[in-house]
Parts: C-alpha cells; sequence; structure tokens
C-alpha cells in the first residue's frame, strides 16, 4: 500500500525522495501516527511534502490511495463493509415514481431502523428498498432515492434528501485573498464602518493647532488628538461544504471584502447549522473544534453578527437532538442559534440562494423565523439591507 502511495506521489511529480520515504515508514513503524487517519494524514504530509505549492496535489494523491469510510463512530461504532457499497449502477426514477415511495416515517424510526440492518445484515445488496446498499429504494446506502434516509458511501448528494451522512467529509477554507469580483460587496460593507477616537492622543491635529497658534500671539501651540480607527466589530459564521459547494465564489468574494474593511473581524466555520462547536481550519476542524460556548464568553455582544450560508437542509437538524448529519450532537440546532441570537445585539443571516426558491425549503423558513425574520439575500440589495438592520 505505502509502495503505491509513493510512486502515485512521483507520478504526480511531487519531488519525494526515497530517504524521505524510508523516513516516513520508520515514523509509521514507530507508533507516531498511532490509529488515527488525521494523524496519519499529517505524519505522511510532515515527511513527504517539502514545499506547500505541492500540498494540494498531495491532497488528492492521498485521497486517492486511501480513499475510504471514516464512520462516524459517535453514532453506532459499527464498520460498514466496502463490498456493500460497492457501486453497480445508479437508480433512476421519474417525478411520479418518486412520489410512490414512502418515507419510514421520521428521525426515531429511521435511527432505529438503520440499528437493525446494521445487526441484521449480513451481505450487500443491490437494488433494494430493506437492506443497506446501492442503486435501490432503501432509506441506507448510496446512488439510490428515498425521499427521506441516510447516505453512506456516496461521494456528494443526488436529490438532496439525506437527512444524515455516514462518511467524514473534507471542505477547504474560504479564501479572503481572492480578488474582489464584484466591488458593490465592499461599497455596501463600508456603509456598517463607524470611525471613532480612543487611546492616547499621539496624532497631530493640525486645524486645531492652528487655530490655537493665532490665538496665542504666534507661539506654537501643539494639540494631540487620539487616531481616528474603524470602532465596529464584526463576527463571521460561515456555512461550509455539501450544498454551500456552489456559492464558494459569492462567499469568498464577501469573505475577501469584509477582511479588508473592518479592522477587527472574526471568523468561523460551521456545516449547515450552528451546534455546540465550530472551527476556523477546515482541514483540522475533527481535532480543533472551538467550543460555542467558548466563542460566547470571547466575543462581546457590541460585535455585529453575520451567519452566511444556504439554511438548506433536513429539518431534523435544526429541530432534533441528534439530527445534525455529521455527528449525534447533544442539542438541538434551533438552541444554539437562539443563544447566539440572544448574545449578541444585532444579527443577521445571509443567504445565498436566491430569494424566490426560499419558501420550498421548509429549513430556510424556519431559520428565517429563528433569526426574527432578519434574513437578506446575499445580493447588493440584500447586503444593503442587512447592514441597516446591523446600524440600527
Amino acid at each position: 500500500m505505502f509502495s503505491t502511495f509513493f510512486y502515485s506521489l512521483k507520478k504526480a511529480e511531487i519531488p519525494v525522495s526515497l530517504k524521505e520515504y524510508l523516513t516516513f515508514l520508520d515514523a509509521v513503524k514507530q507508533g507516531v501516527a498511532d490509529y488515527s487517519i488525521n494523524d496519519f494524514y499529517y505524519l505522511s504530509r510532515a515527511s513527504l511534502v517539502k514545499d506547500e505549492r505541492h500540498i494540494d496535489r498531495f491532497d488528492q494523491v492521498f485521497g486517492h490511495c486511501f480513499k475510504g469510510l471514516e464512520v462516524l463512530d459517535d453514532l453506532f461504532g459499527t464498520d460498514i463493509p466496502a463490498e456493500w457499497l460497492k457501486t453497480m449502477a445508479e437508480l433512476h426514477l421519474t417525478p411520479e415514481e418518486m412520489e410512490k415511495i414512502e418515507s419510514l416515517g421520521g428521525w426515531d424510526e429511521l435511527m432505529e431502523t438503520l440499528k437493525k440492518r446494521l445487526e441484521e445484515q449480513k451481505k450487500r445488496h443491490q437494488g433494494g428498498n430493506k437492506w443497506i446498499g446501492t442503486g435501490g429504494k432503501s432509506p441506507f446506502g448510496a446512488n439510490g432515492y428515498n425521499p427521506e434516509g441516510v447516505r453512506i458511501g456516496q461521494e456528494s448528494g443526488r436529490s438532496g434528501r439525506a437527512v444524515k451522512v455516514w462518511d467524514k467529509r473534507e471542505y477547504k477554507n474560504l479564501d479572503d485573498t481572492v480578488e474582489i469580483g464584484i466591488r458593490n460587496i465592499k461599497v455596501a460593507l463600508r456603509k456598517l464602518r463607524r470611525f471613532a477616537r480612543e487611546g492616547a492622543p499621539d496624532e497631530l491635529d493640525l486645524s486645531d493647532t492652528i487655530r490655537s497658534t493665532a490665538r496665542n500671539g504666534g507661539f506654537l501651540d501643539l494639540k494631540m488628538v487620539p487616531e481616528r480607527h474603524n470602532a465596529v466589530n464584526v463576527l463571521l459564521f460561515f456555512d461550509v461544504g455539501g450544498s454551500m459547494d456552489p456559492y464558494i465564489k459569492l462567499t469568498e468574494e464577501l469573505f475577501s471584502a469584509a477582511r479588508s474593511e473592518f479592522k477587527h473581524l472574526e471568523y468561523f466555520y460551521f456545516h449547515n447549522c450552528p451546534y455546540e462547536a465550530m472551527w476556523k481550519d477546515n482541514k483540522r476542524r475533527h481535532v480543533e473544534k472551538i467550543p460555542t460556548w467558548e466563542v460566547l464568553h470571547t466575543y462581546g455582544s457590541n460585535y455585529k453578527c453575520i451567519f452566511v450560508g444556504d439554511a438548506s437542509m433536513s429539518p431534523y437538524e435544526i429541530s432534533v437532538a441528534g439530527g445534525s448529519v455529521e455527528h449525534m450532537n447533544p442539542e438541538p440546532g434551533t438552541v444554539w442559534i437562539q443563544r447566539l441570537k440572544s448574545h449578541f445585539d444585532r444579527c443577521v443571516w445571509l443567504n445565498p440562494t436566491q430569494e424566490k426558491y426560499w419558501r420550498y425549503t421548509r429549513s430556510i423558513e424556519m431559520i428565517e423565523e429563528l433569526v426574527d425574520g432578519k434574513m437578506f439575500p446575499l445580493t447588493v440589495g440584500g447586503l444593503d439591507s442587512a447592514i441597516q438592520e446591523l446600524k440600527s
């Protein structure tokens, strides 16, 4: 396996030497990475990559060589054999055929049934409507269809119906150096800035100095004032991954514009709905999460709070404990949104989805209600309205 990895790196034109490869093997033998896939990734990257320009290519090779399921251990602690998820064909149904397929009847029933399937199933299934498999109508598996299910062993969504995703997914950080394509984003954000003079008087006030010197019979009388600075504090919460992927460019433009306009800016990532933890780096999100309580205790109520997300998810992710697609959250998302909204004096939600489609997604309506109707489209007009709300 490791020799294939080494030759794949060479084929991808990553300049890895035999000595570095042997060092890597020795570190693995000594148990440096232990049994953590995350530790193994960083060990191999630190051993075999000498230039950060090659990290992206390394990630692609690593994903190709070690692709597989990293099961959500806190869900059931059960490995699903890869053979069960081997795709033979994808299921394609007409809208009329889809309407005839019924869901199991809710979150609790779905989770309880999944537990039973894991206990009972002994082999792979293709095209059925009960077992964990592929290309069928079962609520559990890949490349099929069910109005409400758990997606397992599928790289990306097909129908947007999954209420939980079994696979561990990786997201990329937003690039805050991207060149702004829409200059009006910066113009809109600029309306939120408020300048104030605070601190030690260390800047020359030329006008007052001239007036004071004239009144003083020509004797120089220097007048100093504190430096004028942007006094607005902004806190950005970015939804990342999944259904937000089509909006990466737009959110990067917003992020980049905000970084250039506000001196006091902090940001965090979440997926779909805020829960008990957030993160600053998507590559380290599984090992360096920041408790949401810590965010609330660190940043004062004077911070302008801006959520950026399409709010498109299973309603269970908002209303049910354990409803998150990625982990078993002990408290519903609605609890954390209410806590954040109650802590900060001003909060808005920017939604990149076109406003005309909002009423077709139940979760968008739920989030909009939770933020007291202060959801705005991520357009120039929507930004203007959001800024006015934050200023009031």
